[in-house]
Order: C-alpha cells, then structure tokens, then sequence
C-alpha cells in the first residue's frame, strides 16, 4: 500500500489532521460503524464527554484490531458531537491519541442535535491495508 498526505496549508497540523489521503494499491478498506460509548453489555454511557471520548476511542479501536487492521492505517475519521464546546475542551485526547499511533487522517468534525439515546460522541473511520 501506498499512502500519501496533502495539506496545502500548515494551520491544520495543530488540529491533528490532514487536508487529503490518497493511498494507492490497497488490499483491503475497512469501513468502520460510528463508534460511541457503548459499554460491552451494550448499554450506552451517560458519562461526561471525557469518559465517553476515551471510551469511543477503545471501542474504535476493538472493532478495528478485531477486523485484522491497525489504527495507523486510519486515512478518514469523521467525529460526531452533540457538543463542539464539550468535545475541543477534550481534544487534547483525540489529538494524543492520532499522535500516539502516527495517524494522518482527513478528518470532519459535525455537531449533531442529538446521538443514540445519552451518548455525545461518535468515531466514524475508513482504515486502508
């Protein structure tokens, strides 16, 4: 596989993304489910954004070494938030977390009116081998 990134800008390396992913000869695409804080048992969280990021970001990344691929290999994240405010106060976590696997990522950040029953954060990723 081969992956490229684009940025014609640098504003956007403190926000821990990329503008553009290209990646040629790939064997696989994985196209991951909104991931959110949903508890093992399958019942959503209504914890803090905090708790509920760092539990988004474990689940993301169960479903993702459970398919066969590494979180390095993420080239899209889209993240939904009922709370832009709740969720830049905790980016830092986010940021920590792309940094700490080396990941270059499009990335759009949408507010939403409302996730699945309590939660108020989501990971949607396409992760390439």
């Amino acid at each position: 596989m081969e992956k490229r990134e684009f940025s014609p800008w640098q504003w956007q390396d403190g926000r821990s993304y990329v503008q553009a992913v290209e990646v040629k000869n790939v064997q696989a695409t994985l196209y991951c489910a909104g991931q959110a804080a949903v508890h093992a048992d399958g019942t959503s969280s209504n914890a803090d954004m905090k708790t509920q990021l760092l539990l988004a970001i474990d689940n993301l990344e169960k479903v993702i070494s459970t398919a066969g691929y590494e979180a390095k290999n993420i080239v899209r994240l889209n993240v939904y938030t009922t709370s832009e405010e709740e969720l830049f106060a905790n980016f830092p976590i986010l940021q920590e977390w792309v940094a700490k696997h080396g990941i270059k990522q499009a990335t759009t950040v949408f507010q939403v009116k409302s996730l699945f029953e309590t939660l108020t954060v989501e990971l949607e990723a396409t992760v390439v081998k």
